[in-house]
């Protein structure tokens, strides 16, 4: 290939090497060889003497052939002194005369003398000597670098070293071979700069903080490829996921996040209450209302054996008794309790998701008991991120999905002990227990949204959707913040439709069943 793109390399010639696929593509120019003009003068002088001197010495040679081609054989007839006179008067000194050789002679000697000592001056002389003409026209120049041993590697092993010779991972003889390489191939050359240029961003500063659900992702992927010989059981995984997240939230906590206030919220009969504490004294309640769940299995609790059964009266009991106050310690006794319960349900076996665990005023199986759990652990988990500034995403659709199943299965009991107090509208239609009696229809959305059809007469009664008087439209992490008593009713419902005194029940029912 010829022309501005190729430096001028070839003269005009195509190099029978050059891989097909990159023929008739453009090329990065090589290397300018220096001007003429920047050349040293005597550098120039001195090629122009050599040249002459050369020319001299090809005249002599040429001269030398002739008198041996003039000088007369033995064979031929004598001339007469006459006509060999004329003829050397007529053919010059030059002509095969004595006269024409020894001036022959004289001027070889002279020639010789001539071309020895501009020999000699060129040899003697201190400047870098002139490179040959080049048969393109240019000077050649000699690189910095010496070039690699060996002939250069093909089009395919070049081009896969430009990765590692954009990060600066090639050997020295390697780096050399891809350098000259990309002169001569346009496709490459345009790689390598994409390439250099992406080094600059593999440098970006980037968040050293942990995703919170790295854990949980890193244990999915693993059980996928290979399943573990005591699986988790389906209905334990939502705690085991959320305690996994709170875990690596506080793993890089300091003292001062320890100690960070903030305000457990809850609803009270018809009114919203909160109470100040600390992220170690949150970390010291979730750990003492476990122990329900661990005394229900037989194994330790925090507490003792004389300890209370009610949650509220358990963390009460907790913070009198704890001097000092909680700190980072506190940690790792909740940790090991949470794994402790992890791995003992794993290995009971099936019937264990029956066992009752009791709450003092109620109790839950033990499959519906350790996904109350893991709610509490994300409700917890949430205010202490709002404590310290830090973000704390929800769980999972399909976590989140199982905890608002519990909670609308929960609400007829609860708006029935609210109805016994007088806090709710009473009774309107009692049905046989298990048939369809008046419902409300509550539809969450998002993730972990659903359709529940709410018994409003008695926990005992069917919600169908053809006995529905009223609809409520919730999102499902508002749905969730409701239960936790961490908004009101008033601010929960985005759609209402129907009986008014049907919808407000329900909505208080779900807020009653928050609690310290």
């Amino acid at each position: 290939m010829t022309g501005p793109f190729d430096g001028g390399r070839n003269g005009g010639r195509r190099d029978p090497d050059e891989p097909d696929g990159v023929r008739g593509v453009p090329r990065i120019p090589g290397q300018r060889a220096p001007a003429d003009d920047l050349e040293p003068p005597a550098a120039d002088v001195l090629r122009r003497a050599l040249e002459g001197a050369a020319r001299a010495a090809q005249a002599a040679e040429e001269s030398r052939e002739r008198e041996v081609r003039d000088e007369p054989d033995d064979t031929d007839e004598p001339h007469d002194a006459a006509g060999q006179d004329g003829a050397d008067e007529e053919a010059g000194p030059g002509a095969g005369s004595v006269t024409g050789r020894v001036a022959d002679g004289a001027a070889a000697d002279v020639t010789e003398d001539t071309t020895d000592s501009v020999t000699d001056a060129a040899l003697a002389a201190p400047r870098e000597p002139a490179h040959p003409p080049d048969p393109a026209g240019e000077q050649r120049v000699t690189p910095l670098t010496p070039e690699p041993a060996g002939p250069p590697p093909s089009h395919s092993v070049l081009k896969s070293l430009l990765g590692a010779w954009a990060l600066a991972a090639c050997s020295p003889e390697e780096t050399t071979h891809v350098e000259n390489h990309l002169t001569e191939c346009a496709p490459c050359a345009d790689e390598a700069l994409k390439l250099r240029d992406a080094v600059g961003l593999l440098q970006a500063d980037r968040n050293l903080d942990l995703p919170p659900l790295l854990r949980s992702r890193v244990l999915e992927n693993c059980l996928d490829r290979r399943a573990a010989r005591i699986p988790v059981p389906v209905w334990a995984t939502p705690y085991d996921a959320e305690t996994a997240r709170l875990d690596a939230l506080l793993r890089d906590f300091g003292d001062a996040e320890w100690h960070a206030p903030l305000q457990l919220k809850w609803f009270e009969k018809e009114e919203p209450t909160a109470r100040r504490a600390t992220v170690a004294a949150v970390i010291g309640h979730l750990m003492t209302v476990d122990g329900l769940v661990a005394s229900a299995l037989g194994l330790d609790d925090p507490l003792g054996t004389a300890a209370p059964l009610s949650p509220t009266d358990r963390t009460e009991a907790f913070w009198r008794t704890a001097q000092p106050p909680p700190t980072r310690t506190i940690h790792e006794p909740w940790r090991d309790q949470s794994h402790t319960l992890i791995r003992t349900v794993s290995f009971a076996g099936r019937g264990v998701a029956e066992l009752s665990v009791s709450y003092g005023e109620f109790a839950l199986p033990l499959r519906d008991a350790l996904i109350d759990r893991a709610f509490e652990c994300w409700i917890h988990g949430w205010d202490i991120a709002e404590a310290v500034d830090y973000p704390y995403p929800a769980p999972s659709g399909p976590h989140l999905r199982v905890m608002i199943d519990l909670a609308a299965q929960l609400i007829p009991s609860t708006l029935a002990a609210r109805r016994r107090a007088g806090l709710a509208s009473p009774a309107r239609h009692l049905v046989v227990p298990g048939s369809p009696g008046r419902s409300l229809h509550l539809e969450v959305e998002g993730a972990g949204g659903g359709d529940w059809y709410i018994a409003l007469d008695s926990p005992a009664a069917v919600g169908t959707a053809e006995r529905s008087v009223a609809q409520v439209a919730l999102d499902d992490v508002e749905f969730c913040q409701l239960v936790a008593g961490h908004i009101s009713p008033e601010e929960a419902a985005a759609g209402q439709d129907g009986d008014r005194d049907a919808i407000r029940d329900v909505l208080f029912a779900a807020a009653s069943l928050s609690r310290l």
